[in-house]
């Protein structure tokens, strides 16, 4: 997705919570550091996921911080944690369990800090909005392309975002493997955002619900194609669909083709996500594109 003038006060806005998040005084050269690197690639044409990525490389460098999220990503984990057995519980007693478990993989995406897009200022919060969302079902809908995506299905990519919300991405990830199909999980390459890193995903056991899990070749917001390894490349040019969960993975993927086909998860979160998927702001969306 190209990048857009609202795009500048969130991105900096994010970068100045990640500061505040470490705490060690280096506020100043963080946001010097991501404001010349946006100032140098900001313009028409450029990809946003991209330029964040680029961004926050800075902000990070300056700071010296590897993981500024790691104990909000903890936090989100451990609230999100507590709504898995509920949530087993509502698919086993839907009448339709795949449409159930998307909703709650989807829903989940609300699970973002720190900056214009987010929903909700701490992962704390999510407990008094879980039965909200579910309850808004989704709003701009193509489960059903999506379910015979998957009944077709002998490999699906399931690229992860948030962590929390990957928590609920278990209960589809078990839906998908009922099926038939190998799931082939894509975590981060490296810590970025309070998005799902190896060690995030091994902390909470999702490398267990998996029958392979590989990452994006390094730091970079979404999945960008071009750092992805050998190995990671060759299964999704085999895959017979793939999943992108969230926002990052939209921006970065929206005008690209990996080769299969692509099923989006997102929580529409800002007016340029919304206005390039043309659905209104603050649904939750199932977006199929072949």
């Amino acid at each position: 997705m190209e990048i857009r003038p609202e795009c500048v006060p969130c991105l900096l806005k994010r970068v100045l919570f990640q500061s505040e998040l470490v705490g060690n005084g280096r506020e100043y050269e963080s946001l010097s550091a991501a404001m010349g690197t946006f100032a140098e690639l900001f313009g028409r044409g450029m990809n946003s996921a991209a330029v964040a990525t680029e961004v926050h490389r800075s902000s990070y460098g300056a700071l010296g911080s590897e993981d500024p999220y790691l104990n909000l990503k903890i936090r989100a984990d451990a609230v999100a944690g507590e709504y898995l057995p509920l949530a087993e519980e509502l698919v086993a007693a839907s009448g339709d369990r795949f449409r159930a478990a998307v909703t709650l993989a989807v829903i989940g995406n609300i699970m973002d800090f720190g900056s214009d897009i987010a929903a909700i200022d701490c992962p704390e919060e999510f407990r008094g909005l879980f039965h909200h969302m579910l309850g808004q079902g989704i709003g701009s809908d193509d489960t059903e392309l999506f379910r015979d995506a998957v009944r077709k299905a002998v490999t699906v990519i399931y690229v992860f975002d948030n962590c929390g919300e990957s928590q609920l991405d278990k209960v589809l990830i078990r839906e998908i493997r009922a099926a038939g199909a190998r799931v082939i999980g894509v975590v981060r390459g490296a810590p970025i955002l309070n998005d799902v890193s190896r060690e995030d995903a091994v902390r909470i056991g999702l490398d267990r619900e998996l029958d392979l899990m590989l990452d994006t070749g390094g730091f970079s917001i979404g999945l960008d194609l071009s750092m992805a390894g050998e190995e990671l490349l060759r299964e999704i040019a085999g895959a017979d669909l793939l999943v992108a969960k969230g926002m990052a993975n939209y921006e970065a993927l929206s005008e690209r083709d990996p080769g299969p086909p692509v099923v989006h998860l997102l929580r529409s979160k800002c007016v340029p996500v919304s206005e390039s998927l043309g659905v209104p702001l603050d649904i939750n969306v199932v977006r199929f594109r072949q």
